[in-house]
């Protein structure tokens, strides 16, 4: 009697008390290919977000802590031991360094000059479109989160607290999504296949005040940028 009366209990917490999508938004049950969808579908919904990590591109190591909506995006970049600022709203791109930064122009004056100030960048600028590809939160997401090969589910974790679900690209040699289980199936952090860098996305649909810079903290270079 007392084993029946054990097995039944032990029965009954393992239906009870186990289920690891209870209180989730469910998107543990689905199948990756339908969680994958998903969850770049409201990446894409989002009105804003907070993108930070690294990535791996074209042999370069880019350090990105950036604020991205719509209108544009700011934040910093970190590559080849430099930090710039960038700020986007709409089309006005600005970009905002030290004198060190701009040290390696033929100019020795331009460091002075630029030296911790906004320069505007010349929408003809060859590097108006590279840098702008950092404030841009569709291009970047559509970019980044991308899973190669077979996909499927993995282990089931926390990211900022937050319950998550790890989507896979073969077996993670692909790349890796966490995804929220929480609210909105947001995607919380990514591991880019081949080592390519590591990223968390947060504060999703926060938004943030985006404004030009004050003329007193602008210079506008008015040609190509020199270059750094």
């Amino acid at each position: 009697m007392v084993g029946v009366m054990c097995t039944g209990l032990a029965a009954g917490l393992a239906a009870c008390g186990n289920d690891p999508d209870e209180g989730t938004n469910g998107v543990g049950k689905l199948e990756p290919d339908t969680i994958q969808s998903r969850t770049v579908k409201a990446a894409r919904g989002a009105d804003a977000v907070h993108l930070a990590g690294t990535v791996v591109s074209g042999g370069k190591t880019y350090k990105l802590d950036m604020r991205l909506k719509d209108e544009g995006g700011t934040g910093s970049v970190t590559t080849g031991g430099s930090t710039f600022r960038l700020l986007r709203v709409d089309e006005h791109l600005y970009l905002k360094a030290d004198a060190d930064f701009w040290s390696h122009s033929d100019d020795d004056t331009v460091g002075d000059k630029l030296d911790g100030k906004y320069v505007k960048v010349p929408s003809g600028d060859p590097s108006y479109q590279r840098l702008s590809t950092f404030t841009d939160k569709d291009v970047l997401l559509d970019g980044l989160l991308t899973l190669h090969g077979t996909l499927a589910k993995g282990d089931r974790g926390t990211s900022g607290g937050v319950r998550t679900i790890a989507l896979t690209g073969d077996e993670g040699s692909g790349g890796t999504l966490d995804v929220s289980l929480e609210g909105t199936a947001y995607p919380m952090r990514l591991e880019r296949a081949g080592g390519a860098g590591i990223l968390q996305l947060t504060e999703w649909g926060q938004d943030f005040k985006l404004s030009e810079p004050t003329s007193d903290d602008t210079v506008d270079y008015g040609r190509q940028l020199p270059e750094s």
